[in-house]
């Protein structure tokens, strides 16, 4: 069945096990070898930043007369969960995923936040086994193919909301975990965030990243009545 998987993505790993890696969701990694470290979290970690420089790079050389502020909101809307999340349908990448009994029953394979990391731990493995001409072969074939030229999917609302504050002088944003729950590999977090200490959003996400895109977004919306 790998084999399908390595044909779909056009690549053939030397090191079958990097991309065996990239499928362990850390359900499966705590059930299984009861060690997470196993899972394909750390190459999550890694597939984000490989992936966040390309995308980054090829946007810099290809829009020279965009400012950075567009920049950063394109490069947001092509990482993004959702458009990871498309990417790893269009691999059949859930069928491929090795799960935990619960989360295999709690639709895991059709997850999002899943499919989206486990984009990122398939780049990296990628990465690791044929350096980054393998990485960049797989974000031109898989990701490059939908450059939002002109109407944002999914708009970077931090960067969106700094912009917006810093046209006033001496405003300050903080953002603040404000709690956790769930198990490791179904984790929920909380994040306020503050603007002049002032209450201003709650965020909520599968990460804490989400979690403060969610309060940027919630702060956005007062500021602006949108």
């Amino acid at each position: 069945m790998i084999k399908k998987l390595e044909q779909a993505i056009g690549y053939t790993f030397q090191d079958i096990s990097l991309l065996q890696n990239a499928l362990a969701h850390s359900s499966y990694a705590n059930e299984r070898w009861h060690n997470s470290l196993k899972s394909n979290e750390r190459l999550e970690f890694l597939g984000d930043s490989v992936l966040g420089m390309l995308v980054a790079d090829y946007l810099y050389r290809s829009f020279p007369d965009r400012p950075e502020g567009e920049l950063t909101r394109m490069r947001a809307d092509m990482v993004c969960e959702k458009t990871l999340a498309v990417v790893a349908r269009r691999l059949d990448l859930g069928e491929h995923l090795l799960l935990g009994k619960g989360e295999e029953q709690g639709g895991g394979r059709t997850r999002e936040s899943i499919l989206a990391d486990a984009v990122e731990s398939v780049i990296a493995a990628c990465y690791l086994d044929g350096g980054m001409d393998a990485a960049k072969a797989f974000v031109e074939k898989f990701i490059l193919v939908n450059v939002p030229l002109r109407k944002l999917n999914n708009a970077d609302y931090k960067t969106a909301l700094q912009e917006l504050v810093q046209q006033k002088k001496n405003q300050t944003i903080t953002y603040r975990l404000a709690g956790e729950s769930g198990p490791d590999h179904d984790k929920q977090f909380v994040v306020e965030l503050t603007l002049n200490g002032e209450l201003f959003g709650t965020g909520e996400g599968s990460s804490k990243k989400r979690a403060e895109q969610d309060a940027a977004r919630q702060a956005l919306e007062k500021l602006t009545g949108k």
